[in-house]
C-alpha cells in the first residue's frame, strides 16, 4: 500500500501561484508514475499532469502547458505542482494519485484550491 498526504492548497487571488505538495509512504518503490488530477462539483474528475518516479518523464493535461509544473522530490518521495497564473476557473480540489507498477492505485485526500477573481 501507499499512503497519500496532500498540502499547499488554499485561497489565492487571479494571477497568483500555489504549490502543491503530495508525500507518499509505504511501498514507494512500486510506484510507477505520480499524478495531479482536479475536481469540481457535478464534474468528473480530471487529469492534470502526471510524472514518471524513476526517470521523472512528465505529462500535462494541453489547457494546462505552460502554467503548472510538476516535479518530485525522489529521495522525499514527495511531487509537488507549481501552479502559476492562477484563474478563477481552476478552482477545484486538487487530488494526488500513485500508480503502481501492476494495476493498483491510490489517491490522496484532496486539497482545496480557490482561486478568487
Amino acid at each position: 500500500q501507499v499512503q497519500l498526504v496532500e498540502s499547499g492548497g488554499g485561497l489565492v487571488q487571479a494571477g497568483g501561484s500555489l504549490r502543491l505538495s503530495c508525500a507518499a509512504s509505504g511501498r514507494t518503490l512500486s510506484i510507477q508514475h505520480m499524478g495531479w488530477f482536479r475536481q469540481t462539483p457535478g464534474r468528473e474528475r480530471e487529469f492534470v499532469a502526471r510524472i514518471y518516479w524513476p526517470s521523472g518523464v512528465t505529462s500535462y493535461a494541453d489547457s494546462l502547458k505552460g502554467r503548472f509544473t510538476i516535479s518530485r522530490d525522489y529521495a522525499k518521495n514527495t511531487v509537488y505542482l507549481q501552479m502559476n497564473s492562477l484563474k478563477p476557473e481552476d478552482t477545484a480540489d486538487y487530488y494526488c494519485k500513485a500508480a503502481m507498477f501492476g494495476t493498483a492505485e491510490y489517491w490522496g485526500q484532496g486539497t482545496q484550491v480557490t482561486v478568487s477573481s
